[in-house]
């Protein structure tokens, strides 16, 4: 059993909240919007035998508060934030894994800040500008924030799941949350208290972000890009990392479960983000 410790670090902006467990090298975990390191707590569990696991709410985010007006906050914001965070950690460069829009941020920082990351897995990261019908999915996520303004949270979220799953059917078959354990209900209440700042200050900047495939081609940080075998084809997430992939020149790596796999089956999933960064190692020792 490892133990985890709470800790804080201070950043332009904000105060991020993060936990720490395990032993071995730095490992980054980013959760996507609105959700925060809680959905990705068994991840961490599965990983801290083998690494020192750093999971932390992204700014605006439940523990992670601002120090400043809200506004909107775009993914190169979050990425200086995990650069800052692995500084703080110490001088060696860290394992990060992304899942949604934690994803984009890995990527930003692997893009921008190299010499942080020693290799990433991105799983699922949802980039409708990576995508032909880019023009579409613009209009169609400024028609989530207008419900947003015009009629609440809880019927943007059901727009917007269902948008970028591309399924009206998804809310329908959504897991019965009453029968989680506390410590989900907890982080469900979380959730509840997220989804404001994330329709208001995060969704469009967040969902107009294009990685610099460029950059993460020719740069030096091993990407892996990660899809659920369950996702709906359609879906921007799924369709937004095959395109991620292609421009990388890469064989996308498949994941167990959906586009919330890491969360809801973690123990599969972790092997995979170990295989992942055990190869760069292998590399590394030759």
């Amino acid at each position: 059993m490892h133990d985890t410790r709470t800790q804080t670090l201070q950043v332009p902006g904000a105060r991020l909240h993060y936990e720490v467990g395990g032993s071995g090298p730095t490992l980054l975990l980013i959760p996507g919007g609105p959700a925060d390191a809680g959905a990705l707590a068994a991840l961490a569990t599965g990983l801290r035998d083998r690494y020192t696991v750093v999971s932390y709410d992204q700014r605006g985010f439940s523990r992670s508060a601002l120090t400043g007006p809200p506004r909107a906050q775009d993914v190169a914001t979050f990425a200086d934030d995990a650069r800052r965070l692995i500084a703080a950690l110490g001088d060696e460069p860290a394992y990060v894994f992304g899942n949604s829009g934690g994803a984009l941020t890995g990527l930003d920082l692997a893009a921008r800040h190299p010499g942080h990351v020693r290799a990433l897995v991105a799983h699922e990261p949802p980039a409708p500008e990576l995508l032909p019908d880019r023009a579409h999915w613009r209009a169609t996520f400024q028609g989530v924030h207008d419900t947003y303004v015009s009629e609440g949270a809880g019927a943007a979220m059901h727009q917007f799941v269902a948008t970028i799953e591309g399924d009206n059917d998804t809310i329908a078959s959504m897991p019965d949350f009453s029968q989680l354990p506390p410590e989900a209900m907890e982080m469900m209440g979380r959730i509840q208290g997220n989804l404001d700042h994330f329709l208001n200050h995060v969704l469009l900047p967040v969902l107009r972000f294009e990685p610099d495939t460029a950059a993460l081609r020719t740069g030096p940080v091993p990407v892996t890009v990660g899809i659920g075998t369950t996702s709906p084809a359609v879906g921007v997430p799924l369709r937004s990392a095959l395109a991620l992939a292609e421009r990388l020149g890469i064989e996308p790596v498949r994941f167990p479960g959906d586009h919330q796999g890491p969360a809801t089956d973690a123990v599969a999933c972790a092997e995979l983000v170990h295989d992942a960064f055990a190869r760069v190692k292998d590399v590394e020792r030759r």
